[in-house]
């Protein structure tokens, strides 16, 4: 059986020969704290990504479904307007 004492930082068990300490610091205790929110905080943000991503891929439509885009403008039929070159002053 381990007994963790929070007021002294250390963990005490029983071993072979007697019992076992376990000391600390409180600024290891602080570095090992910072680091568990951040371990806990990745695996959230994680868990949340890949829900979101598979809302997204729900969403999609088919491959076979999607409009094709026309690289070329074509002018309406009668009309003799060109397109505007906006990036020709700059």
């Amino acid at each position: 059986m381990v007994v963790p004492i929070y007021t002294y930082l250390k963990l005490k068990m029983v071993g072979p020969k007697g019992v076992i300490t376990v000391s600390s610091s409180y600024e290891h205790a602080y570095e090992s704290d910072v680091e568990c929110v951040e371990y806990g905080e990745a695996v959230e943000n994680t868990i949340e990504l890949a829900s979101r991503l598979e809302a997204l891929a729900a969403k999609s439509p088919e491959p076979n479904t999607m409009p094709v885009v026309s690289s070329r403008w074509k002018a309406p039929r009668g009309s003799q307007s060109t397109p505007i070159n906006l990036m020709a002053r700059y």
